[in-house]
């Protein structure tokens, strides 16, 4: 292997290291170097095959593969966030009610103040439960949106690394024909 079919392969790497845990896209530059690696290497005498260092070749798939699953637990990450937040702003509802029928109950005697308490704490009831459905609803679109984007990145990847083995298998040779 030459100097020069180096060089891509040395650049794949340096984009891959734990410390930077790369983005999507970088791991998405990072198979598309691979594959670049792989049409530049050169050709096996008399085949269509080409030569590449496997060990070094593996190893980036396997840095590349490794790091997927942070994305992954990151977007659980996200669901549980979501989950607690809801349960904050379902608590927080419920902290306004309770808070809403005290100040209610507290209001006695004159019934046009009784009547206002009772009108303002369902006002404030059905804020709460508005603002937290809506605040519930924001959320999970957000996460459905990051989500499906992970979703169609990660498909795209998975589809460049088959093309690139559909693109090795082909540079094989055929088997010579064994009489029987």
């Amino acid at each position: 292997m030459t100097d020069e079919q180096e060089a891509p392969l040395a650049e794949a790497v340096e984009s891959v290291e734990p410390e930077s845990r790369a983005e999507l896209s970088d791991l998405q530059d990072t198979v598309d170097d691979l594959i670049v690696y792989l049409h530049e290497a050169k050709n096996v005498p008399l085949s269509g095959n080409a030569m590449v260092d496997r060990e070094q070749f593996l190893g980036m798939l396997e840095k590349i593969r490794a790091d997927l699953p942070d994305e992954l637990r990151a977007a659980r990450w996200m669901v549980r966030e979501r989950e607690a937040f809801i349960a904050r702003t379902n608590e927080k509802a419920r902290e306004i009610v309770d808070r809403a029928r005290k100040e209610a109950d507290g209001l006695v005697s004159d019934s046009n103040i009784m009547a206002e308490a009772v009108e303002e704490a369902n006002i404030l009831v059905r804020r709460a439960e508005g603002e937290a459905r809506r605040l519930r609803l924001e959320t999970e679109d957000e996460i459905e949106r990051k989500l499906q984007r992970l979703e169609l990145i990660l498909n795209q990847i998975l589809d460049q690394i088959q093309d690139a083995r559909d693109e090795l298998h082909e540079a094989r040779p055929k088997p010579p024909d064994v009489p029987l």
